[in-house]
């Protein structure tokens, strides 16, 4: 049974209305009671990932928002294209929560034995809906975390840490031996960058500023290549050379930076060729896209030869192909080591009403490196 006290909670709201305007807000929902096999959590750190501005913005112009409502409970709308809402017509007059995941304290439990035995524990959860006050939850989705972690250092424990480990998995599936992987001093990357040095494999990290780069080189990286660099398609061949990586993961999605990679990994496989072809090397080349910080179309210029490959790749189909028992073991290294390799970090912590300040949307909208922000849903 719950608590009096988590019977209700607030909780973040994205709507997009049939009049053509996005709407978030904070609503007072009221949290199930839990079944068997399930807990509720009181969410104390929830991070706000890529994937989850896109569901919270629905892919409005968030600079042209404007704020009414209160400070304890704050509204804001934005008005959107006709193009975003062609976009988004599935999901019009439809009041959706936000939040992949996140941490907390339970509070409450089911009567099965395995809810009983989490009360009072901090845990990793993924489910949706994390931009809570309260979360009921199966069990299934928690990941108990070491003691003497905090709800903030195991916020993260599931998106980017899988990821990663996702990334290598596919890499040893697929045959190849090393990553390229782009905005790579994220917090992801940072992890990736700690990860591969761990696990022994090759990694070449690009970056778009020379400090990035500083950043990783400070942690371990070998090979950084800074796109903003006059050398940087040099650099990044010479890398390509050095580690014989094949294989790249890009988060920016537009723009022409798949294109290059394709293209410096055809310049380095054709430095290994003992004869000439007009039809280039036959190594496969491949680039996975899995975000899009970059809105622009994916533009390629053919100059790759004739054996590559572009396509989508995304944690959830990744861990459906390894099975559930699969998946279990990566969750265990991510929670046995969520304060080391798989560690965040974040510039602020908001609470609910405060994520929805123009102010703190400006910064974490953005998505840019060393601006991440964390929302305590607790806090007051």
């Amino acid at each position: 049974m719950t608590t009096a006290s988590s019977s209700t909670g607030l909780q973040i709201r994205s709507l997009i209305t049939k009049e053509g305007s996005l709407e978030l807000s904070l609503a007072s929902v009221p949290t199930p009671e839990p079944k068997a096999d399930e807990v509720v959590v009181r969410v104390e750190a929830a991070p706000l990932n890529p994937s989850d501005l896109g569901l919270l913005f629905g892919g409005a112009d968030m600079s042209l928002a404007q704020a009414s409502g209160t400070a304890d409970s704050p509204v804001v709308t934005v008005k959107m294209s006709e193009a975003v809402m062609r976009a988004m017509a599935g999901r019009v007059g439809e009041s959706m929560p936000v939040g992949n995941e996140g941490a907390g304290v339970v509070v409450a439990a089911g009567t099965s034995a395995a809810a009983q035995a989490l009360l009072g524990t901090t845990v990793g959860i993924l489910g949706g809906a994390m931009y809570s006050q309260f979360r009921t939850i199966n069990v299934s989705q928690c990941l108990v975390l070491p003691p003497g972690t905090t709800p903030a250092d195991g916020a993260s424990c599931f998106v980017n840490p899988l990821t990663t480990l996702g990334m290598i998995g596919t890499m040893r599936a697929e045959g190849y031996t090393a990553l390229v992987h782009t905005a790579a001093a994220s917090n992801l990357g940072q992890m990736l960058v700690k990860l591969c040095l761990e696990d022994g494999v090759a990694l070449v990290n690009i970056v778009r500023k020379p400090e990035q780069a500083e950043i990783l080189r400070n942690i371990g990286a070998t090979y950084v290549c800074d796109s903003s660099s006059a050398t940087f398609m040099e650099d990044l061949i010479a890398a390509l050379v050095a580690t014989g990586a094949t294989l790249a993961f890009d988060a920016t999605g537009g723009g022409r930076l798949a294109s290059q990679i394709l293209t410096a990994m055809e310049a380095a496989a054709v430095r290994q060729m003992k004869e000439f072809s007009r039809y280039g090397s036959t190594v496969h080349k491949q680039v996975y896209i899995y975000g899009g910080l970059d809105r622009n179309p994916t533009e390629l210029i053919r100059a790759f030869g004739m054996s590559w490959g572009l396509g989508g790749w995304l944690l959830t189909p990744f861990l459906q192909k390894i099975g559930a028992a699969g998946a279990q073991k990566l969750r265990e290294r991510v929670a046995a080591e969520v304060k080391t390799t798989f560690a965040s970090t974040y510039t602020k912590e908001v609470s609910l009403a405060e994520a929805l300040q123009l102010s703190s949307i400006a910064v974490y909208g953005k998505q840019a490196t060393g601006e991440k922000y964390l929302i305590n849903p607790s806090r007051s």
